[in-house]
């Protein structure tokens, strides 16, 4: 063979082999000490991406998890708030079949009761105002509900009532509600404000005859000016997916000899509720409605008269309505477990995935790195040994 001192071939030979030993046992020390098998897209192209979208999928669920059980926190935050107005409402019962009892009670008991009845009708309207969970007011309907609501004009600053009437129709809180007489006091109303409470007292009339509670439905009339009125009759107790019509106005002119009609054209989608992200994807949502759930609205209002017997009748559908409210908290409650429980499972086998994917079977690599530190060592010795073979060339020029 031939003897050449500027290319030594097998020295290149050996050093290259050691670079790529070199090249293999780094891979191996990064794998090893990160424990992740893909460090950089060159490890696994195609894994990366696979990982990568998997861990996407296991943070969001991982927070779902916690939105989940944020709303359980709401939702047992309200359902213990109303713990308490059902022990108010039970006292008010009470309180309410004793006034009744007039062949024993005299005109001061019947006072002392009175008081007390307007006094818890009080502390349910302050438990109502006052519950949050952070800065959201829980029971006061302005959590996960906007008001349905439709308007109508009323021009020449004056009504006239004559055997005055609409119907209205719809879902309050679970109940329906077929078109039913909401009747006006005769009268003439010269002012907004006087307009507005006859035609609140109607509409409560009705539905407190129809076991839905009073306040469900409200009127308001504000002057616009010019002699013209605006009336607007809204629910936040509709909910979602419902919706709540007026029709055939009767009885009703204004002051330019016009006839009012709350003909319900525009009649609106109540809202969707409060909405809690208990997924990884757009859309995977859980919506939560709070009734409102004051003195008015459950018909107990402070000035109620204790002494009358449709008093015991209100206070039994108020607690009928609350517990209906619990009930629904409670289905909540249990429907945020359930997701909880589903998000766990999925999570864990996601992880397990991704680890399959993404972490180093230490076993595995420990056999890599093995056999890459036996190659180089042989490698550089065997460098070495092709380096020196190339001085035989001096022994033919000594």
């Amino acid at each position: 063979m031939g003897l050449r001192i500027n290319t030594n071939s097998d020295a290149l030979d050996a050093y290259r082999n050691l670079s790529m030993t070199q090249s293999k046992l780094s891979d191996s020390l990064q794998k090893l000490s990160s424990g992740y098998r893909i460090n950089k897209a060159a490890d696994d192209a195609a894994g990366l991406s696979i990982s990568q979208g998997l861990q996407a999928q296991i943070g969001g669920l991982s927070q779902a998890v916690k939105n989940a059980q944020d709303g359980i926190n709401v939702v047992q935050t309200a359902d213990g708030a109303l713990t308490e107005v059902d022990s108010i409402l039970q006292r008010m019962n009470v309180l309410a079949v004793q006034a009744n009892n007039t062949g024993s009670q005299d005109s001061g008991a019947v006072a002392a009761a009175q008081a007390e009845f307007d006094q818890l009708a009080g502390e349910i309207d302050n438990i109502s105002s006052t519950t949050k969970f952070g800065q959201s007011n829980l029971l006061d309907g302005t959590f996960g509900t906007s008001a349905a609501s439709e308007s109508f004009s009323v021009s020449g600053g004056k009504v006239t009532a004559s055997t005055g009437s609409f119907k209205i129709a719809g879902t309050f809180n679970g109940t329906a509600l077929a078109a039913t007489a909401v009747s006006i006091k005769d009268g003439a109303y010269t002012s907004a404000s006087a307009f507005q409470s006859a035609v609140q007292n109607g509409i409560d009339t009705t539905l407190t005859g129809n076991g839905i509670a009073a306040g469900s439905v409200t009127a308001a009339v504000t002057d616009e000016g010019g002699g013209v009125w605006k009336v607007t009759l809204s629910s936040s107790a509709v909910g979602s997916g419902n919706t709540f019509a007026t029709s055939a106005s009767t009885g009703l002119t204004d002051g330019n000899a016009n006839t009012v009609k709350f003909d319900g054209t525009t009649s609106a989608q109540g809202a969707a509720g409060a909405s809690f992200q208990i997924g990884a994807d757009a859309g995977d949502t859980q919506a939560v409605n709070i009734s409102k759930a004051d003195s008015a609205t459950l018909g107990v209002a402070a000035g109620t008269d204790v002494s009358k017997s449709t008093t015991i009748t209100a206070v039994q559908t108020a607690i009928k309505s609350v517990s209906t409210l619990r009930s629904k908290l409670g289905a909540y409650q249990n429907g945020f477990q359930h997701t909880i429980n589903n998000l766990n499972v999925t999570v864990e086998n996601l992880q397990s995935s991704n680890s399959a994917i993404q972490d180093t079977d230490m076993a595995s690599e420990m056999v890599n790195f093995t056999k890459a530190q036996v190659l180089q060592q042989a490698g550089v010795s065997m460098l070495a040994q092709a380096n020196s073979a190339s001085q035989a060339v001096l022994k033919l020029l000594g």
